[in-house]
């Protein structure tokens, strides 16, 4: 792993480890909010399939009713009676927070709360597997919206979980490395230079020693001189 390229000095060793120390911070949290993520990825996931096997089934059988009702009623006759709706829907849209990640919630509401006004045409003139068409795909709405939610929602998070996975992988695998491979190498040159210092001042030590024995024997000599 390379190290990064600074001047290996105390300060900057200090420096290096308190870095060290946010990375290694970091990484936990991010692990945590990753498995956490992935915990409420795989809950909305599995709501997800049970909602949509049970809205398929009841979306296959309004098509069944709907191609019944197109069999006993004229092609003109059955688009004139679904051409103006009576009833009318509105969408709202707010968000809900999951780890960081702004979510939809959708809901609505009806113009009217009479169920009869989802048949936009006389119930004299229709067939009977038109109006259960029509009351079938109406009960779906709430569902339908649900796993529209649902399924944004997983979408989200999948993109927010494989972003966290990028980020947790970086530190892991490249900076909290660098630095401790950094950090290492600023304390082996701090103990070289150490050494060094202390290599250097025995041999100073050793020099004034031999100096001063030296001028200590100059001195006996010529005491020796004077006394003679």
């Amino acid at each position: 792993m390379a190290r990064l390229n600074v001047n290996p000095t105390r300060m900057e060793l200090t420096r290096l480890k308190r870095r060290l120390v946010t990375a290694r911070r970091g990484h936990k949290l991010l692990k945590d909010k990753r498995d956490e993520l992935m915990k409420q990825f795989l809950s909305i996931v599995n709501e997800n399939n049970e909602l949509r096997k049970s809205v398929e089934a009841a979306l296959l059988q309004a098509h069944k009713s709907f191609a019944v009702a197109s069999a006993v009623m004229s092609p003109e006759f059955l688009e004139e009676a679904l051409m103006y709706p009576k009833q009318s829907v509105s969408l709202s849209l707010n968000l809900k927070n999951i780890m960081s990640v702004n979510v939809p919630i959708y809901d609505f509401k009806t113009g009217s709360e009479d169920a009869a006004e989802i048949f936009p045409y006389g119930l004299a003139t229709t067939s009977g597997e038109l109006d259960d068409a029509v009351i079938t795909l109406s009960n779906l709405l709430e569902d339908l919206l649900h796993l529209a939610q649902l399924e944004k929602t997983a979408q989200m998070l999948a993109r927010e979980i494989e972003k966290t996975r990028r980020r947790v992988n970086a530190l892991e695998y490249v900076m909290i490395p660098q630095l401790e491979e950094t950090i290492k190498y600023i304390i082996m040159k701090l103990d070289e230079n150490e050494r060094g210092n202390l290599s250097r001042l025995m041999k100073v030590k050793d020099m004034m020693l031999e100096q001063a024995r030296q001028a200590a024997i100059k001195q006996n000599e010529m005491m020796s001189e004077k006394i003679s």
